[in-house]
């Protein structure tokens, strides 16, 4: 990529070309990091979360590439931090790294960009799969180029739920809420990966995910995403922060309510583009 690309015009459809792009390219690093099996090895930065080199080298790659074609944007990365602007990407590397570190083929890169409060572009991509799922607000969802939807599924006991879990919820929070999943009749299960099971519930291969407190760059694309595949969000940047996290719901509208009852997390009215947070 070069400092006078014209794909990468100053608007959003030039940010839009970028991230599709980059993506790809740290995509092409990170599938080649997960391949080096030989040479592959993991340390912990906390209890149960794992750090690759991979990681540092996907961001830092990502961050470049950002900084050479829009230098007045922010960046916000999950390995690096950075600062927060009106414009700003919010980056994460490589989501499930526990999986990516153990050779399971479930990981990806997230990049949302935000302008003025309200994600703006959204992409998650799995290099392992070739799944690129990428949206803008108010032009719908697509995989690989193909548009997508969320599942047409209508009562819980025919539903597919994802949580996810960390240390920064008690495990008794964590597991009454599963408690209360299964009573409504759903399916609860975990791919370790919060990114891309926002993108499973937005081409409906779930029908909700769950996390009680989740970060930024884990889920702001995955939340666009399912808005604008029809689905139903909380307002993570009125219950949450860029900085901070917070907790994260998205569903199939049928479901949507007894979702949110049963994690205690609110929900945005169901509307397509009115995805995270009014402007």
């Amino acid at each position: 990529m070069n400092d006078h690309n014209p794909r990468y015009s100053n608007d959003l459809a030039g940010r839009a070309s970028l991230c599709r792009d980059v993506i790809r390219s740290a995509g092409a690093l990170v599938l080649s990091g997960f391949k080096e099996s030989s040479e592959r090895g993991f340390s912990l930065k906390g209890p149960q979360d794992f750090l690759t080199e991979t990681d540092a080298a996907s961001e830092a790659h990502i961050r470049q590439a950002i900084t050479t074609h829009f230098p007045g944007d922010a960046f916000l990365g999950e390995e690096g931090g950075g600062s927060i602007g009106d414009r700003v990407w919010v980056v994460d590397p490589v989501d499930g790294t526990a999986n990516f570190a153990r050779g399971i083929p479930h990981f990806c890169i997230s990049i949302t960009y935000v302008e003025g409060g309200r994600a703006e572009i959204g992409a998650i991509y799995n290099p392992a799969q070739d799944e690129l799922y990428f949206c803008r607000r108010g032009a719908g969802a697509t995989l690989n180029g193909k548009p997508i939807s969320i599942s047409s599924t209508v009562t819980f006991d025919a539903a597919s739920v994802e949580m996810g879990w960390s240390r920064r919820v008690p495990d008794e929070t964590y597991l009454q809420t599963m408690r209360l999943m299964l009573a409504k009749g759903a399916n609860v299960r975990r791919g370790a990966s919060g990114a891309l099971a926002l993108a499973y519930v937005a081409d409906g291969r779930s029908d909700a995910y769950v996390e009680l407190h989740m970060n930024s760059w884990d889920c702001l694309a995955g939340l666009l995403l399912v808005a604008e595949a029809g689905g139903v969000v909380c307002p993570f940047l009125e219950i949450g922060s860029l900085r901070d996290g917070g907790p994260v719901l998205a569903s199939t509208p049928a479901i949507a309510d007894g979702v949110s009852e049963a994690s205690g997390i609110p929900i945005l009215a169901h509307e397509r583009t009115a995805a995270l947070q009014p402007a």
